[in-house]
């Protein structure tokens, strides 16, 4: 009596033929949930979806600062990108140049022009922003003729748009300053192979 008895083989065709049918089986707990949480992922409203965008802004922003900070090749903007681009930041990393010592110099110059009394203090500075300025303009000849030769050299298909601004800019940086950061120490040979 309280038995339970076997039920019956229903067969597929007859449950989807039935009149008044929803046409299709009930999905599984399983697939509804997932079904809801991909309806949630779409923004219903200009709030959400600007909430949504912010989101993806960040998340972009945050894997671009990293990659700034590590030098990972994928995430870095496209000014940063290639293996030209990471050859010349290694290519100036690793060397001294006077054109890093341009910032504190400059602020020194100032420091004796105004804070100096006397006219001694004047001609120090004038002196000393001449000498500086001869000696960047040296410093960045100098590397944009070493530069582009190595450029030229390992990537002999690229075109050297471009190489000395990049070049340059590295250089003037003082170099904790430099982003991405230097993944290469001073004096510290280059690998033969960027690709």
């Amino acid at each position: 009596m309280f038995r339970r008895s076997k039920s019956p083989v229903v067969d597929e065709s007859a449950a989807v033929a039935k009149p008044g049918g929803k046409g299709r089986p009930t999905p599984t707990r399983k697939e509804a949930e997932a079904a809801a949480r991909e309806r949630a992922k779409v923004p219903r409203s200009r709030k959400e979806l600007a909430r949504q965008q912010r989101d993806q802004r960040m998340q972009s922003s945050r894997q671009t600062r990293e990659a700034m900070r590590t030098g990972e090749e994928k995430h870095l903007p496209a000014r940063d990108r290639g293996p030209v681009k990471r050859f010349i930041r290694d290519f100036v990393d690793s060397r001294l140049g006077f054109s890093e010592l341009l910032a504190p110099l400059l602020i020194l110059i100032m420091v004796l022009g105004y804070g100096a009394a006397g006219s001694a203090g004047v001609t120090m500075s004038g002196f000393l922003m001449q000498t500086t300025m001869l000696l960047v303009i040296a410093d960045v000849l100098w590397l944009r003729f070493r530069l582009r030769r190595a450029v030229r050299e390992r990537f002999p298909d690229e075109s050297l748009k471009g190489v000395t601004f990049y070049g340059v800019m590295r250089a003037i940086n003082m170099r904790f300053l430099r982003m991405p950061k230097p993944q290469r120490k001073i004096g510290e040979s280059l690998p033969d192979t960027y690709r």
